[in-house]
């Protein structure tokens, strides 16, 4: 069996996961064996990723479309291929097959690895350079993270209910689903408007 596995760090509103569906599909996985997960790649226990590897048997094949996608931890690849190697599985990172179905030759664990401490310098790196930027930018005084919301930011359908609410009419809930506004954000409105 191909199982794929498909990650992004955040949802899928602001992340196309769907690319590396396709590729996934290309390589023999499909609808029903892709594991999709919104998570930070640094994260150990990741819902989808621990269900892919209860769920495999030997012989069968994991394919993400590369090293970052599984993990950006070497510490979890390290883990990762150690369960490959005990259940007897397949792993195909991008262009690179980790066959652990036979024993796995040390030339190609330790390839593996390397590409695993890789993907974590790339991510540290990445997360430096953010908080330098964020440091820089309030050095010259930028206000850093979202602008505060002032009663003028609300959209109007909110005042258009709020006075139903107001009269008990209608529950935050019902203000909610009437606004198509969260519910968070209707509290959040309400409690900016009542001060």
């Amino acid at each position: 069996m191909i199982y794929g596995y498909a990650r992004c760090s955040t949802n899928e509103k602001l992340q196309d996961i769907n690319r590396q569906v396709r590729e996934l599909k290309q390589q023999g996985a499909t609808d029903k064996t892709i594991y999709l997960e919104y998570e930070s790649g640094m994260k150990e226990n990741r819902a989808e990723l621990l269900k892919l590897l209860d769920i495999i048997k030997p012989g069968d094949t994991i394919v993400a479309t590369e090293v970052s996608r599984i993990t950006r931890s070497t510490k979890q690849l390290c883990d990762i291929i150690e369960t490959a190697k005990d259940k007897h599985i397949k792993l195909v990172l991008g262009s690179f097959i980790v066959d652990c179905s036979k024993e796995l030759d040390p030339m190609t664990e330790g390839m593996l690895k390397m590409m695993g401490v890789f993907s974590e310098l790339e991510r540290n790196m990445i997360s430096q350079r953010v908080k330098s930027g964020m440091e820089n930018a309030k050095a010259k005084g930028k206000t850093i993270g979202r602008p505060a919301t002032t009663p003028d930011d609300i959209p109007s359908i909110f005042y258009r209910h709020y006075p139903k609410y107001q009269k008990g009419e209608i529950n935050k809930k019902e203000f909610s689903r009437l606004c198509d506004l969260s519910y968070p954000t209707i509290y959040k409105y309400i409690h900016l408007v009542e001060g």
